[in-house]
Formats: C-alpha cells, sequence, structure tokens
C-alpha cells in the first residue's frame, strides 16, 4: 500500500475513534453526544450513538446499538451500565415504571458491568452510583435509592469535572427527585444551574437541551425554559420526544399554536409501536380545546380510539381516558361526561396496572354526574375513585393516590353545591383547590382535566358572586396561562362586578385566542358557553 494510503487510512481511524454520535449516523439527526468509554473505536461510536437515543429518551433504539457496541468489544462493561440506566426509563415517571423485574435485573447488569471490564476508576463510579439504585430494593424504598442514585452522580461529576456527561445525569436525577409541595423549586433550579452553562458550550447536546425544559417546567419558571426549547427539536429531529418535549414549556406559558405544531411533528415521527403518539395527541387535544378547535381535538380523540395495537405503558393509557374526558369537561358538556366510556367493551387494555390513567374517567363521570343532580351515579363513581385511590396506594404511588383524592374532594364539594349546599360545596371546592396549588401536575399531563380551582371559580359565579369568581378565574390564570375557560369566566365576572374595561380586555384575549376557532362558533360565545352551560 502507497504510504499516503497507509496515513489516510491511519487518520481516519483515528477521527472514527472520536466522532461523536451525530457524526457516526447523521441521518439519525439526534444531536451530538461524546461519552467517553474505555472501549475500542466501533464500540465508542456505537455507545455515543446510544447514549444520544437514551438523551431524547428513544429507549426502544438504544438496544441495537449497545449490542453491536459489545459485539465490537467484549471487554466495554460500560454497555451494561447504559442497558440498566436505559431499563429505568423516564425518571420523570418513577416509580411507577420501574417494575421489581427491572430491579432483579438491574442487579446482574451491575456485575456483568463488573465482569466485562471497566477500564478506569470513573467508569467504576459510574457502576456503583447505579448500583445503589438496585441494591437492596427489597429493603429500601424508592425515594432512599433513588436520592442514593442521586447522590452518586454527584460525586462522579464532582470527581471527573472534565465529564460533562456525569454532570448532565446529575441534572436528570436532581430535577427528577423533586418535591411536589416545594414551591421554592430547590432541585429543580439547581439543576437548571448546572445545565445551562454546558447548553451555552454544547448547544447540540440533546440531553442538556432536554433536562433543562423539565427543570423549568413550572409555572413560574417556564418562560426560562423557552430557549432550551425552542432548540431542542432542532438539535434532535429524528426523536418523536424531541419533538414533543418543547411543548411542555409551549402550553406552561399558554402557547397552544406551538404545541400543536410540536406534537404534530412528534406523532409523526414516532417508532413503529407508537409509545410517544398518544401523549402527544393528549397535549394536542389540550390545546386545540384552548383555541376552540373542537373538531381538531374530536378527530385526534377518534384516532386514538382507532389504535388497536396499544403501548402498555402509563403515558398512553392516560391519554386513552384523559382525551375523551377533555372533551367534555372544557366544554361543560356535563351529559356526555357522565356517560364516558373507558374503552370499548371488547378492550382488554390493562387498566388494572394504571388507576391513576383510569381515575381520568372516573373523575369526569363523577363531575357529569353531580352536574345533572344525579345523587345515585355520583356515588358509584365516588366509590370507583375511592377504589382507584386505594389501588394507587397498594402500588406505591403515592403522588397519584393524593391526586385522586384530592378528585374526590372536587366532586364532593361540586355535588353538594350542585344539590343545594352551597356553603359547604364551596367551603370543600376551596380546600381541593388549596391541596392542588400545593402539589404540581404530573408531567404525562398538559393539565387538569379541570382545574379545582377552575370549578369553585364556575360555582362561585353561578351563585352570584362575581367579586369572588374573578378572583379566583384569574388565580387559575397566573397558573394555567390562556386556559380558556378561565378567561372567559373572568371576563364574565368582571361584566357583572362592572368592570366593563377589564371585561373588554378579556374578551379581546379570547377573541384573538380563538380566530382561528371551528367556522361558525365564534371564539367569545364558544367560551362563554364553556362556563355558563
Amino acid at each position: 500500500m502507497h504510504l499516503h494510503l497507509i496515513l489516510t487510512a491511519l487518520s481516519t481511524a483515528a477521527l472514527c475513534a472520536v466522532l461523536p454520535a451525530k457524526a457516526r449516523e447523521s441521518d439519525e439527526k439526534l444531536g451530538t453526544v461524546h461519552f467517553k468509554v474505555g472501549c475500542n473505536a466501533a464500540a465508542q461510536r456505537e455507545f455515543d450513538l446510544a447514549m444520544a437515543y437514551y438523551h431524547s429518551f428513544a429507549w426502544e433504539q438504544i438496544k441495537a446499538p449497545l449490542d453491536r457496541a459489545l459485539a465490537a468489544d467484549a471487554a466495554c462493561g460500560m454497555t451494561y451500565w447504559a442497558r440498566a440506566l436505559a431499563s429505568l426509563d423516564n425518571p420523570f415517571v418513577w416509580p411507577g415504571n420501574v417494575s421489581p423485574k427491572t430491579l432483579a435485573e438491574g442487579v446482574a447488569l451491575m456485575e456483568q458491568a463488573r465482569k466485562a471490564g471497566l477500564a478506569t476508576r470513573r467508569e467504576r463510579d459510574y457502576v456503583d452510583a447505579l448500583a445503589a439504585f438496585f441494591n437492596d430494593a427489597d429493603k429500601l424504598n424508592h425515594r432512599t435509592r433513588a436520592k442514593a442514585l442521586e447522590t452518586g452522580l454527584q460525586k462522579v461529576a464532582a470527581d471527573h469535572p472534565e465529564d460533562s456527561e456525569a454532570t448532565i445525569l446529575y441534572g436528570l436525577v436532581l430535577s427528577a427527585n423533586f418535591d411536589p409541595a416545594d414551591k421554592q423549586y430547590g432541585n429543580q433550579l439547581r439543576a437548571a444551574r448546572l445545565l445551562e452553562p454546558i447548553f451555552a458550550k454544547q448547544p447540540e447536546h440533546p440531553g442538556a437541551a432536554h433536562y433543562l425544559i423539565h427543570s423549568y417546567d413550572y409555572p413560574p419558571l417556564a418562560s426560562q425554559g423557552l430557549p432550551a426549547a425552542r432548540r431542542y427539536s432542532k438539535i434532535a429531529p429524528a426523536a418523536a420526544h424531541a419533538q414533543h418535549m418543547p411543548s411542555h414549556i409551549f402550553t406552561r406559558v399558554g402557547a397552544w399554536s406551538d404545541s400543536v405544531t410540536a406534537n404534530t411533528v412528534s406523532a409523526k415521527v414516532d417508532t413503529a409501536t407508537g409509545p410517544n403518539t398518544l401523549h402527544a395527541y393528549d397535549y394536542m387535544t389540550y390545546a386545540h380545546l384552548q383555541m376552540g378547535q373542537d373538531r381538531a381535538a374530536q378527530a385526534l380523540r377518534d384516532s386514538a380510539a382507532a389504535i388497536t395495537k396499544r403501548p402498555d405503558n402509563f403515558a398512553a393509557a392516560y391519554a386513552y381516558a384523559a382525551i375523551p374526558a377533555r372533551l367534555a369537561l372544557e366544554r361543560g358538556d356535563w351529559a356526555s361526561a357522565a356517560t364516558l366510556q373507558l374503552t370499548p367493551a371488547a378492550d382488554a387494555y390493562p387498566w388494572v396496572k394504571y388507576p391513576q390513567a383510569e381515575a381520568s374517567n372516573a373523575y369526569a363521570r363523577a363531575l357529569g354526574a353531580a352536574a345533572l343532580r344525579d345523587g345515585a351515579a355520583t356515588d358509584v363513581e365516588l366509590s370507583r375513585l375511592a377504589r382507584l385511590r386505594d389501588a394507587a396506594t397498594e402500588l406505591k404511588i403515592g403522588y397519584w393516590a393524593e391526586q385522586i383524592g384530592n378528585q374526590i374532594d372536587v366532586v364532593r364539594g361540586f355535588a353538594a353545591f350542585k344539590s343545594g349546599q352551597a356553603e359547604a360545596g364551596l367551603a370543600s371546592l376551596q380546600k381541593a383547590a388549596e391541596r392542588e396549588d400545593a402539589s404540581e401536575k404530573h408531567v404525562v399531563t398538559p393539565g387538569p382535566l379541570l382545574p379545582a380551582r377552575e370549578v369553585l371559580a364556575t360555582a362561585l359565579l353561578e351563585r352570584g358572586d362575581a367579586a369572588g369568581a374573578l378572583r379566583e378565574f384569574e388565580a387559575v390564570l397566573r397558573k394555567e396561562p390562556n386556559r380558556l375557560r378561565a378567561m372567559a369566566g373572568a371576563g364574565l365576572a368582571a361584566e357583572r362586578t362592572g368592570d366593563i374595561q377589564k371585561s373588554r380586555e378579556y374578551a379581546d384575549r379570547v377573541s384573538r385566542q380563538t380566530v382561528q376557532a371551528d367556522v361558525g362558533i365564534p371564539g367569545l360565545k364558544l367560551a362563554q358557553q364553556s362556563v355558563t352551560r
């Protein structure tokens, strides 16, 4: 071989040894990730690709490059570490998506990683950090083990400051381990402070952008997440989750058309089994309803119902139940809400695994029955909600047990108010609103089916307390910007208090937001009917 050909081959091999995932498979369009491991060049390229998939939560696609990495280098122990990390699925859905089987397999994967070979102390530190989540799972509760993982990754990041991947993963777990009652957003803001400098230096890194969005996915922080939201979909255009995730921020700031655009693309680029499609449909449904586009929302409901091979995961189950419930409740269509079917009779979907998803259907039916003053039907659904709350408790998903408990309180308060027990009903709704505000919404949902405080505001408006209703509607809008029902309710309440200027301002906001509402349904009239029906 000629000398220049030899040199060319050697230089190409050296280049391949450090090429990140984007250069390895540019057609994947997943962003730029280089997670250094002590494996050969071929295994390194595949490992980078796997971690690029990981950072966009593309769980189905991770296995193939990790298999190829291990085939290229049997001593690449970090492949087993990455498999174990990916097996934990989305950290923001813990612990409900981590089964005892996954925990047992994780222990074995940690042992395989050590046996196969860990080239450096840094790699051993990564394995030790992740092993803390799997070890003693039969003795330690999820919170303890998740905190141990957080602490372990913090140590990896501190001991290896040159490794931005450690800081990115630490930021992810730190943010996911947030306390729903912490209104100072301590974990989330600490994570954001770690991730922002990395995002500035590595603007093509999918994890930095992705986890910043999660860290800012809260009402007071959402506007800070807009730069990452605008970038993430462009960083990883081939990842369905990267197209969807910006809509978390768009929803928080009430940018409804942006949310529809993002989730339309997300559903289009989803994988064959569609693990993200239903989640995208739910966010799209919510956004369409806020713009008065009921027909588009109904089309999404029908498309969701037509899917025969349904992903067996919580996000999909939640969407199936929530989408039809939203259509009925957002428009105050109580008769439809009271008779909603969970799924077709022939459907064998495993709802027993997801009581927090089934609760969406029970909550809608209960509110519908209460509005129609059907006490017997209301009681049936309240009993069902109680069973679902207890099931969530048994599954050790305490957050959802609390959320279902609050749904019970909203229904009881609404039912009491509708049955003529105005004072008792309003007092119950006030407590439910305060309880809901003290927590945070889950990432699986774009927003409550009906916010407790909005139900309270509507009851106050019906009772004739316009000033109280206005106060509550505006409180809803501070937490849920540009909610159509809340804006319309605030406009009506302002008009009834004699504040014509404020009434006109809300009417203008509603009209602008519904400029592309369904033909023949003027935006303001549609919104007002949704509140007063």
